[in-house]
């Protein structure tokens, strides 16, 4: 990383930093990029390395190390696909999210971050996910920005920091301040480089995290640019004074500089105050253009969309515009579009997102009126269809309380667990890992019994075996538990469609 106080190289060992983690502090012009750079410089050749960055600053890592560059402009959907084949391709990337505003920042950061995170097993290479400004992406408290994009951001970097290690995701943090990062995302770091820094909170926060005295604080005030205590597994077992070595590359943004300023002309009113000729019809330049909106968006504006006249539209050939829509057919029409969805043998393994497309396409198609529902809705419906539940327990006051259980769990664990209350309400065998893992749109069995100890520790059910080994689900808050089903058992669904194949 570079020297030691007595001219010897400070070392950083990566295999270490892919288990413990390692949290960068310092102000703005102490030298955190040029820390980041460093390390990322010296590691490029022995670990795929994926950076977030807000500012565009590593994009010229691409030049001289191969680095793939992504632009956050795009749809939550194609950065979830560009982040699961990252993974499977072990392909280092900076994702760049110049140009957007904090808020697009943090939904794209959140949605990458995720999908590499809930990458297959046998993708789960080691990565050092290197997040500079932390405290955009892990905010301590609320800030401008909705309460749904700071949970989905800060949910996505507890992730990195808490569960990361076993998916081989090592997660390297920079921040300004301590005190603006959220403190369980920043707990998990177990190596530390601390740099300048002025206010008393972060220097006293830092001293903490290093294991120095309070009155030993002070010297953070008087460390020079690029200089930074290191402590840690990785580093040290003592704090040690770090002088940063020099880079190969660099940002494209850089520290302002003094020039002398230009000689002072006679005409200087005429030259500020007279415009050029071409300046009025100038087009006006925009720093950056913004991000696309998705098409789940764009068609639901459509689908939403009136005639400009009252008058009823005529048919081709003069025929009469088609008669009202019962609320009942139009519900039956919704049904149907739902259920021919969900009747492909795939479509548990697609993203809500693309469902969700599929389904306003055809509504569009069936020319079924009035507002489509929202995607939070249609969620909410796949859910309770990908449960089994037939009408007469859909009735049933047991039902409306697995319901109400069912939003204790995020979305996309709702039809899991109401497939699981499904079954223990009416009797049935308790699902297989290959099913339970279809309904979670995974083929895998792990990851599968994974949600049900999640369910476990959230005092949702119990799971328990009878003597012949087979598994049973109990909801306590139905009074009800599955009858006896083998864990390993293949899954029906699948093996219908293989055969009709």
């Amino acid at each position: 990383m570079g020297n030691l106080a007595g001219g010897q190289p400070a070392k950083l060992d990566i295999e270490e930093l892919l288990a413990t983690r390692l949290l960068v502090q310092g102000n703005s012009g102490s030298g955190k990029s040029h820390l980041l750079r460093r390390l990322l410089e010296q590691s490029a050749q022995w670990v795929q390395q994926v950076i977030i960055d807000p500012e565009g600053d590593f994009v010229t890592l691409s030049d001289k190390y191969g680095h793939l560059v992504v632009e956050g402009e795009r749809t939550e959907a194609e950065l979830m696909g560009i982040a699961s084949r990252i993974r499977r391709h072990r392909v280092s990337c900076v994702l760049s999210l110049e140009g957007l505003d904090v808020e697009q920042q943090m939904r794209a950061a959140a949605v990458f971050l995720n999908a590499m995170f809930e990458a297959e097993h046998e993708f789960w290479y080691p990565v050092l996910v290197v997040v500079d400004e932390a405290q955009l992406f892990a905010p301590a408290v609320g800030g401008d920005v909705s309460e749904d994009a700071r949970k989905m951001s800060l949910g996505a970097m507890t992730n990195l920091m808490c569960r990361g290690r076993k998916r081989g995701l090592a997660g390297v943090i920079a921040t300004q301040r301590l005190a603006k990062l959220a403190k369980n995302v920043a707990a998990e770091a177990s190596n530390f480089l601390m740099g300048r820094t002025f206010l008393d909170i972060d220097m006293a926060r830092a001293a903490d995290l290093l294991g120095m005295d309070r009155r030993q604080a002070e010297m953070f005030r008087d460390l020079q640019r690029g200089n930074f205590v290191g402590l840690g597994p990785a580093l040290s077992r003592r704090p040690l004074p770090i002088a940063i070595g020099a880079v190969e590359t660099q940002a494209r943004s850089s520290s302002p500089k003094l020039m002398p300023m230009p000689d002072i002309v006679a005409d200087v009113e005429d030259l500020i105050f007279t415009p050029d000729a071409d300046e009025l019809t100038r087009p006006l330049q925009r720093r950056a253009r913004p991000a696309p909106r998705p098409t789940t968006d764009i068609l639901a504006e459509l689908s939403r969309a009136t005639p400009l006249t009252d008058a009823p539209l005529a048919r081709a050939g003069g025929e009469a515009a088609r008669p009202a829509m019962t609320d009942e057919e139009r519900e039956e029409r919704i049904a149907a579009v739902l259920g021919e969805i969900l009747a492909d043998p795939e479509s548990g393994y697609r993203t809500d997102a693309t469902l969700y497309q599929d389904f306003l396409v055809r509504l569009r198609m069936r020319r079924v009126p009035g507002s489509p529902m929202s995607l939070s809705d249609f969620r909410r419906r796949v859910a309770i269809a990908r449960s089994g539940v037939d009408a007469e327990t859909a009735g049933s006051d047991a039902w409306q309380t697995a319901l109400n259980l069912s939003t204790m769990v995020s979305e996309d664990l709702q039809g899991v667990f109401l497939m699981l209350a499904c079954a223990a309400i009416r009797g049935e065998p308790c699902p297989s890992d290959a099913r339970i893992a279809r309904a979670y749109g995974t083929h895998s069995a792990r990851r599968a019994r994974r949600l049900l100890g999640y369910f476990e520790e959230q005092d949702l059910i119990i799971v328990h075996a009878d003597l012949a080994g087979n598994r049973i689900v109990g909801i306590p808050d139905l009074q009800a538990e599955t009858a006896p089903g083998a864990a390993d058992a293949a899954d029906e669904e699948d093996g219908s469609a293989q055969a009709a194949e």
